[in-house]
């Protein structure tokens, strides 16, 4: 007997705004191509330069302080455009050489990152009165630079992943937050200046998924059985009778904030670990629950704190459902997160086929995940580019939720799937490294368009099962 089934596409959350219209640097889908840079008049003259949403270059004010466009709308109908800050993933690496990122090395702190253009654009939505700052120096230091400009300090703690201080400063006399950063990069104390940017999740809206069918994986033989898994999300309903026996630990990253939303994160955990009618990729696995968004929204201090929760868990796997711009202080998060050998696996984001690129999921050592139907066919919405790096279904797939089940769409749901494989390949075979698992992922996923890797399917359909043998 068919159920009927209730497909929700959430609204979009956030509208794309710019203080600074300059374009970060310009966006290409080709792989081979060079990232230029439109901050620089030079660069800028010679490249392709993207324009804003009313398709016409502004031009900064001199000395102007531009920083990243914010994360991006996961939901399936396209936000306003941004500047796309892209940092393509490299091609594929001939068969027998190692591919992605080593898992090995010491932590870096953001300050081993390359320096940027002075001139990036803000663009986006983010905390009006805050900025997040990594400093150099005690609660004494931070104390003291809060009081030569002005700012309260609202929280602070010591970043496991960022290697340093994370400062959120309050601005309380009404400045601009491009304003305060510009004054801020003149101390020496201060590492990284970034505003609070506000972060998106991603839906579209006694069953045996077709996902399994789909990535070769038999649901009577799947297991993660004790794979350690952490989930940065909203909040669940950890009494749906699939998520029974599965979650292990829960963190709220926003204890302040009362939970009203559990159905994402409860059917992001479900199809990674679910058991019984809703049985999920991984039965068995051990899931570590972060809840880091409400409404659909968060901020960067408030995932960089999941993030860390979850390095201390000694989880195998992150899964991270969101998508947005780039920006050093994840990026640096995702880096260590994956020098100690974690696997990451994020979402590659719904915008469309112009949006600009996703992050986390573009990052080097993520792996970026698109969705696809049970026919093999690219979900419209998805995003492109070099950096997509493997396929999974993600519609229409039926999926607990807060209010028992549902049907679900989008790349989110694509990732969890690729999670829940992951965790298969680990519990058969422990002692395989994740540049080994990622390296595997790539040479066995079945080619779906172009042959070879392609901007939107990556390298094609997971194949849990070749991977298993590879």
């Amino acid at each position: 007997m068919a159920a009927r089934a209730v497909i929700r596409f959430a609204a979009i959350l956030v509208a794309a705004t710019t203080i600074v219209a300059v374009p970060a640097s310009a966006q290409t889908n080709d792989p081979n191509a060079g990232r230029a840079d439109c901050t620089d008049a030079a660069g800028a003259a010679a490249a392709d330069c993207p324009k804003d949403g009313n398709e016409a270059n502004v031009g900064g004010e001199p000395g102007a302080v531009t920083l990243p466009a914010l994360i991006v709308d996961l939901f399936p109908n396209p936000p306003a455009p941004v500047a796309p800050v892209p940092t393509p993933r490299p091609s594929a690496p001939p068969a027998g050489t190692q591919a992605g990122p080593p898992a090995g090395g010491a932590i870096v702190s953001p300050t081993d990152l390359v320096a940027t253009a002075p001139r990036r654009a803000i663009a986006g939505e983010f905390v009006p009165d805050e900025v997040l700052v990594t400093v150099d120096g005690d609660a004494g230091a931070v104390q003291q630079i809060a009081a030569s400009f002005g700012l309260e300090v609202r929280s602070q703690r010591q970043s496991r992943l960022l290697g340093t201080t994370l400062v959120r400063f309050g601005i309380p006399d009404g400045r601009p937050v491009g304003a305060v950063l510009a004054q801020l990069a003149a101390d020496g104390r201060t590492l990284r200046r970034e505003p609070n940017h506000i972060y998106s999740l991603q839906q579209a809206a006694g069953i045996v998924n077709y996902a399994f069918e789909r990535i070769q994986l038999d649901n009577k033989q799947a297991s993660g059985e004790n794979v350690r898994i952490a989930v940065i999300d909203t909040g669940i309903d950890d009494t749906n009778p699939a998520l029974s026996g599965v979650i292990a630990d829960q963190f709220d990253a926003m204890p302040n904030v009362p939970v009203e939303k559990r159905d994402h994160g409860t059917s992001v955990d479900g199809l990674i670990a679910g058991v019984g009618a809703l049985e999920g990729m991984a039965p068995g696995a051990r899931i570590y629950h972060a809840r880091a968004f409400e409404d659909g929204k968060s901020t960067m201090d408030v995932i960089l704190s999941a993030l860390d929760w979850a390095a201390d868990q000694n989880v195998s796997i992150i899964n991270m459902s969101f998508v947005g711009p780039k920006n050093d202080l994840l990026g640096t998060a995702c880096r260590n997160a994956r020098g100690l050998g974690i696997i990451l696996v994020a979402a590659a984001g719904n915008n469309g086929p112009k949006a600009p690129y996703g992050y986390p999921a573009a990052y080097d050592g993520v792996i970026a995940v698109t969705a696809t139907d049970a026919k093999d066919g690219l979900m419209q919405q998805a995003n492109r580019g070099a950096y997509v790096f493997i396929s999974a279904p993600g519609v229409e797939m039926v999926a607990p939720s807060g209010a028992g089940s549902d049907v679900v769409t989008g790349t989110s749901f694509a990732a969890a799937i690729v999670s829940g494989a992951i965790a298969n390949l680990i519990h058969a075979s422990p002692e395989r490294s994740a540049d080994d698992i990622e390296k595997a992922l790539a040479v066995t996923a079945r080619d779906l368009g172009p042959k070879g890797r392609d901007n939107d399917f990556g390298y094609g359909l997971l194949d849990t099962k070749a991977a298993a043998n590879k």
